[in-house]
């Protein structure tokens, strides 16, 4: 007898029971904060692919992406949720590159502008609380140098405003 072996059947269980329109709005209505609720036609949910590919060919995939309308009807917001039942210190480094991987999609689909991507880490592993930061720049060494490069506009170094 052959069975299918699963590596990690509380995954497959998760993206199943996340796939429900149903109690995919249930979730997004305990776990999304107001202002981001405010925003969203919970109505208009879609389940969009969330495998991506880098520039090195190698695949990754998010566990579940929605999109969903926003209320002013003239873009949407994605919903990225990750399910981790161990923890793991680059967590916060994990959503950020899906949620960039998601932005370069909607690009590459013809839109001209970034829609949000708002991550949820759903965590369900034995140790209590959830021991890692769930903010990205916690992953760098230097995080108070991380935030000020990563937070602040970028320098601009613009020599068409040199005197020739």
């Amino acid at each position: 007898m052959n069975k299918k072996f699963t590596p990690t059947p509380h995954d497959s269980v998760f993206k199943q029971f996340l796939s429900e329109k149903e109690t995919a709005k249930d979730f997004f209505d305990i776990w999304l904060p107001d202002e981001i609720k405010a925003l969203c036609d919970l109505e208009s949910l879609k389940v969009e692919s969330g495998s991506f590919i880098d520039s090195e060919m190698k695949n990754y995939q998010s566990d579940i992406l929605y999109s969903v309308n926003t209320k002013k009807g003239n873009g949407y917001i994605y919903v990225l949720i990750e399910h981790q039942s161990t923890p793991d210190k680059l967590i916060a480094w994990r959503l950020m590159r899906y949620s960039l991987a998601a932005m370069q999609k909607h690009l590459e689909d013809g839109n001209k502008q970034l829609p949000l991507v708002f991550p949820i880490l759903f965590y369900c592993g034995e140790q209590s609380p959830h021991p890692y930061s769930t903010n990205w720049l916690d992953c760098f060494e230097d995080r108070k140098l991380a935030e000020s490069i990563y937070t602040n506009p970028f320098k601009l170094a613009d020599v068409t405003i040199l005197d020739g």
